[in-house]
C-alpha cells in the first residue's frame, strides 16, 4: 500500500477560546493541552514509515508561525498551501488533493486543533480503513460517544462492509438534547469527528460529480496561483468563486461509497473553555491552572494567564482567562457564549 499523506487543515480562527485564541493567533498555534501546540501535536501523530511528509492547508497570514512551530518538532511539510481566504473544508481539501504528487495517494485529513490521547487506537482505525480506501471509498472516523453532546454532529452507523468498518447510514446535524440522548441510548450513532481518509483522486472524482463548480474554481485558483518551493498561493479571485461548503455537505452526504470506522481514542475538539477544563490536569480542588495564578479556597475553576497575575479567593465554577490586555470571566457551563460576547464587543467598537 502507498504511504499515507497527512493533510493538516489549519485555517480556523478559533475565536471560541478568546482571549488567548484570536484570528491572528488561533487555538491550533497555542500550547493548550501540552507543552507542544495543537498544530505540533497533530503533525506528531502522523509520523513513521506508513506516513509521508504532510500537506498543510493554512491561512496565509499564519505562515511564519506554522514554519517555526513545525520546524521545532522536526516536521518538514512537502507542501504548504496558503489560502487567500477561508471557503470551508471542501475547497481546502480539494487544494490538498490537487497538490498531492500522487493522485492515488491516500490522504489523511486532520483538523489541526483536535486532541487525540490514544494515538495507537487512531492508527489501528486508520489501518482498518485502508483496504476500502484503496478501492475508492471515502472513509470518516466516528468517535464513540460518552455523553448526549449537542455540540457535535452525529453519524448513524450502518451495515458492516469490512472488519471494523461500516457503511454510513446517514449524517445527523447537531441535535437537540432529547435527540442526542436517544442516539446515545440506541448505541448505533457516533460523533462526527471531522477526520477523513480517502485517495486524492477519489475525492476529486466525487467533487466532479457533486460539486463541479467548486472543483473548477479550485483548479483555476491553483493554475493561476503562485508556487515557490514548497509553498503554493492559490489565486484569490478564482478561489473566492468556490462555494463555501463543508466536506460533509459537499460530498460525504451525497456519495454512496462512504464508510465510517467507530473508534474510542480520547478525542476532543477543544471547542470551548469548558471542554478544555474537562480534559486538563487538575489539582486536588479540581482547578485547571496555567500561568501565574494564586487560588485560595477555590474549586472547579479553569484559570489561565499568559502574563498578568491572577489572584482568586473563595470562588468556584469559574473560567478566568487573561491574555494581553483582555480578561474573560464567566461561569463554567457558559463558555459557548464567548461568541456572543465577541459579537457584542464588535458592535460596541
Amino acid at each position: 500500500m502507498s504511504p499515507i499523506v497527512p493533510v493538516i487543515l489549519s485555517g480556523g480562527s478559533g475565536t471560541r477560546l478568546w482571549p488567548m485564541s484570536t484570528s491572528e493567533r488561533p487555538k491550533q498555534m497555542l500550547p493548550l493541552t501540552a507543552d507542544q501546540t495543537m498544530l505540533q501535536l497533530t503533525a506528531m501523530r502522523a509520523v513513521g514509515d506508513r506516513f509521508e511528509a504532510p500537506i498543510v492547508v493554512a491561512n496565509a497570514r499564519h505562515v511564519e508561525m506554522i514554519d517555526a512551530q513545525l520546524a521545532a518538532v522536526g516536521c518538514r511539510p512537502q507542501a504548504v498551501i496558503l489560502e487567500p481566504l477561508g471557503r470551508n473544508t471542501a475547497p481546502a481539501i480539494a487544494l490538498a488533493a490537487l497538490c498531492a504528487s500522487d493522485a492515488a495517494a491516500p490522504l489523511l485529513v486532520m483538523p489541526s486543533d483536535h486532541v487525540i490521547h490514544d494515538v495507537d487506537a487512531f492508527h489501528a482505525a486508520i489501518e482498518a480503513a485502508r483496504p476500502l480506501v484503496e478501492e475508492g471509498w471515502l472513509v470518516t472516523f466516528g468517535i464513540t460517544p460518552d455523553s448526549p453532546e449537542t455540540g457535535y454532529g452525529y453519524i448513524k452507523v450502518g451495515e458492516m462492509v469490512a472488519d471494523r468498518v461500516h457503511r454510513v447510514d446517514r449524517f445527523v446535524e447537531k441535535p437537540p438534547r432529547d435527540a442526542a440522548e436517544a442516539m446515545l441510548e440506541s448505541g448505533d450513532h457516533v460523533w462526527n469527528g471531522g477526520i477523513f481518509l480517502f485517495r486524492a483522486d477519489a475525492y476529486l472524482d466525487a467533487l466532479a460529480r457533486f460539486e463541479p463548480a467548486m472543483l473548477d474554481a479550485v483548479r483555476r485558483s491553483v493554475a493561476d496561483g503562485e508556487r515557490s518551493g514548497s509553498y503554493t498561493r492559490p489565486a484569490a479571485l478564482a478561489f473566492s468563486e468556490a462555494p463555501n461548503q463543508s466536506i460533509d455537505y459537499a460530498v460525504m452526504e451525497k456519495s454512496d461509497q462512504v464508510a465510517v470506522v467507530p473508534v474510542t481514542m480520547g478525542w476532543n475538539d477543544v471547542g470551548s473553555w469548558d471542554a478544555l477544563h474537562s480534559i486538563s490536569a487538575r489539582d486536588d480542588s479540581e482547578n485547571a491552572i496555567r500561568g501565574e495564578v494564586i487560588a485560595l479556597d477555590s474549586t472547579n475553576c479553569l484559570v489561565r494567564s499568559d502574563g498578568a497575575r491572577i489572584a482568586m479567593v473563595g470562588v468556584k465554577d469559574l473560567i478566568v482567562v487573561a491574555s494581553g490586555n483582555d480578561i474573560l470571566i464567566l461561569p463554567r457551563g457558559r463558555s459557548q457564549e464567548v461568541k456572543s460576547l465577541l459579537d457584542a464587543m464588535q458592535n460596541r467598537a
